[in-house]
C-alpha cells in the first residue's frame, strides 16, 4: 500500500459511508473525476459498496468523452483538474449532458469556485478532505432529488404536449409581430434558416416552430448543440462512423444527420463549431451527401438545416474564425429575435402565460401579480432574457404563500440579493470554513423566520441543499412559539 494511500484511507476509509444515513433506494451510475488514483478508488469501492456503478477518469477532458458515451445521474469531481477544470466541467456537463448532476470536491483554496458554480446550478459540494458519512449523505438526497425530478419533467412533458411551440411563442411587441411575420412566409421553404439573438430569446422555440409548421412536421426534429461536444466527437455525432474509425469505434454508428432524414437538423451554438468540421458542412449543404468518420462511401439525405447563434457571424468571418462562404450557406433566410428588454410590453403577458403554466404543474391557484411586483419586472433588464423570466416566475412560484406573486417572491429570483463576483474579506489569520456556513445558513433562517424554502433562496441553494445543512450543524430554531 502506497504511503498517500495509507494517509487517505487514515482520514477517509474508517468514516463509514453508511454510518447513521438512509440507504440509497436508486442505485445510480456515478462517474469521479479526480487526479488522485488512490482516492478516485477509495471513494468508487464506498459508492460500489451501497450498489451504485462507478467509472473513474484523472482528469475533464476524459471526463466529458466518458459522459459523451454514457449519460451519468452524477458526475463527482475535484475543482482543480488537469486539461479541463471542474468548473469548466459543469459548464460544459450542463449543456452536453443536462440529465446529469454534479457534485464538486474542493480545497479551502477554491470554495469561491465551488459556491459560484452552486448558484449556477451545481447540486452540491463538499470539501476536502471528503468524509464519506456527509457523501453517504449527499447521494440519499440526490436520490430523492432525481425522483421528485422525474414527476416534474412527466408533467412538464404533458404541457409541452398540450402546447405547440407557435402557442408558447408569446408577445404583441413590434418586433414580435414582425418575427411570426417572418416565420410564416418561411415556414414552408426548406432552405437553410439561420437564428440570431441573445442567449435566452428562445432560438430553439423557434426552430421547433418552424419544423411543426413545415412541410416536415411528421419527421424527426434533432437538435444538436455544437459548443456541448469536444472537437474530436462532434464529426462522428453529425455525420456517424464507421466501425474501426478510430479506437473507441467497436460498431457502425449512424449519424444524426442519418437520423433526420425527411427532417430538420437544428445546429445551435454554430458559432462555436472548429474550421476543420465548418468545411465538412459546408460540403454537405452544397452536395446533400457526407461520408461517416472513417467511412469511403457517399451517402446523401434531404434534411432541412436551421442553425443559431448568439455571435456576430459578420465579425466572426472578419476575424477570421467563420467561414465565409458558409455564413452564406446558412443565412438564406435570416431571423433576429429581438432580446427582452426591447419588448417590455410583452412581460406581462409572459408572466400570464408562465403563471397558467405553472399553476397546472406545481397545482396551485396563484391568480396573478401584484402591481409592485409586475412595475419591478417590467422595469429590470433581464439579460438572460425570456429563459431568465421564466426561471423567476417559477422560483416565485414556488415561494408563494398566497394567490398573488408578490415583489419579494421575485426580490431574488429576478437578480436582488448578492451577487456572484461579490468578495468577502477573509480575516488575517483565517477562518475555519464550516463556521462561516453555519453562520451563513443560521443567519438565513433567522431573516426569514426559519422558513426553508425562503432560506434556501437567500443563499442561492435548494430546499434539499438547505435542509442538508440544517441537518449537518444539528440546527434548531430555540425559540419556537
Amino acid at each position: 500500500m502506497s504511503t498517500r494511500r495509507a494517509q487517505q484511507e487514515s482520514v477517509i476509509a474508517r468514516l463509514d459511508i453508511r454510518a447513521g444515513q438512509p440507504q440509497v433506494a436508486h442505485p445510480m451510475l456515478v462517474l469521479v473525476v479526480d487526479d488522485e488514483p488512490d482516492l478516485c478508488a477509495l471513494i468508487a469501492d464506498a459508492l460500489i459498496d451501497e450498489g451504485h456503478q462507478v467509472t473513474c477518469v484523472k482528469d475533464g477532458a476524459a471526463a466529458l468523452q466518458a459522459a459523451a458515451k454514457t449519460t451519468y445521474d452524477l458526475v463527482l469531481a475535484d475543482v482543480r483538474l488537469p486539461h479541463v477544470d471542474g468548473v469548466t466541467l459543469f459548464r460544459r456537463l450542463r449543456t452536453q449532458s443536462p440529465g446529469t448532476d454534479m457534485i464538486l470536491m474542493t480545497g479551502a483554496a477554491a470554495v469561491a469556485d465551488a459556491v459560484a458554480v452552486l448558484k449556477e446550478g451545481a447540486f452540491d459540494y463538499l470539501t476536502k478532505p471528503v468524509r464519506l458519512d456527509e457523501l453517504g449523505l449527499q447521494l440519499a438526497r440526490l436520490a430523492s432529488y432525481r425522483a421528485l425530478h422525474r414527476d416534474v419533467a412527466a408533467t412538464r412533458a404533458q404541457l409541452a404536449d398540450s402546447a405547440s411551440s407557435r402557442d408558447r411563442l408569446v408577445g404583441h411587441a413590434p418586433g414580435m409581430l414582425e418575427l411570426i411575420k417572418r416565420m410564416d412566409s418561411i415556414a414552408h421553404s426548406d432552405a437553410a434558416v439561420l437564428i440570431t439573438g441573445e442567449s435566452g430569446t428562445g432560438k430553439e422555440l423557434v426552430a421547433h416552430a418552424l419544423h411543426e409548421e413545415g412541410e416536415r412536421r411528421d419527421r424527426a426534429f434533432v437538435a444538436v448543440n455544437c459548443a456541448a461536444f469536444p472537437d474530436t466527437l462532434i464529426e462522428s455525432e453529425l455525420f456517424g462512423h464507421e466501425r474501426g474509425a478510430f479506437t473507441d469505434a467497436r460498431q457502425q454508428k449512424r449519424g444524426l444527420f442519418e437520423t433526420a432524414d425527411g427532417g430538420t437538423v437544428f445546429l445551435d451554438e454554430i458559432g462555436e463549431m472548429v474550421p476543420g468540421l465548418q468545411a465538412k458542412l459546408l460540403r454537405f449543404l452544397e452536395e446533400k451527401t457526407f461520408k461517416r468518420v472513417g467511412g469511403s462511401v457517399d451517402i446523401q439525405v434531404d434534411v432541412r438545416v436551421i442553425s443559431a447563434t448568439n455571435r456576430n457571424l459578420r465579425d466572426e468571418v472578419k476575424e477570421g474564425r467563420f467561414r465565409e462562404d458558409l455564413f452564406y450557406r446558412l443565412n438564406v433566410l435570416p431571423i433576429t429575435l429581438p432580446p427582452l428588454r426591447d419588448r417590455a410590453d410583452d412581460i406581462s403577458r409572459l408572466v400570464s402565460f408562465y403563471v397558467d403554466a405553472y399553476n397546472t404543474e406545481f397545482k396551485k391557484r396563484v391568480r396573478g401579480v401584484a402591481p409592485d411586483a409586475l412595475t419591478y419586472l417590467r422595469g429590470y433588464a433581464w439579460p438572460g432574457n425570456i429563459r431568465e423570466l421564466r426561471n423567476a416566475v417559477e422560483r416565485a412560484m414556488l415561494l408563494a404563500e398566497g394567490e398573488t406573486l408578490q415583489l419579494e417572491d421575485f426580490a431574488v429570483a429576478a437578480g436582488g440579493g448578492a451577487r456572484l463576483d461579490d468578495k468577502v474579506a477573509l480575516p488575517e489569520g483565517g477562518i475555519n470554513l464550516d463556521d462561516l456556513e453555519r453562520s451563513l445558513v443560521v443567519q438565513a433562517l433567522e431573516r426569514t423566520g426559519w422558513n426553508q424554502t425562503k432560506a434556501a433562496t437567500l443563499l442561492g441553494l435548494n430546499r434539499d441543499q438547505i435542509r442538508y445543512r440544517v441537518e449537518k450543524f444539528h440546527l434548531e430554531r430555540v425559540d419556537k412559539p
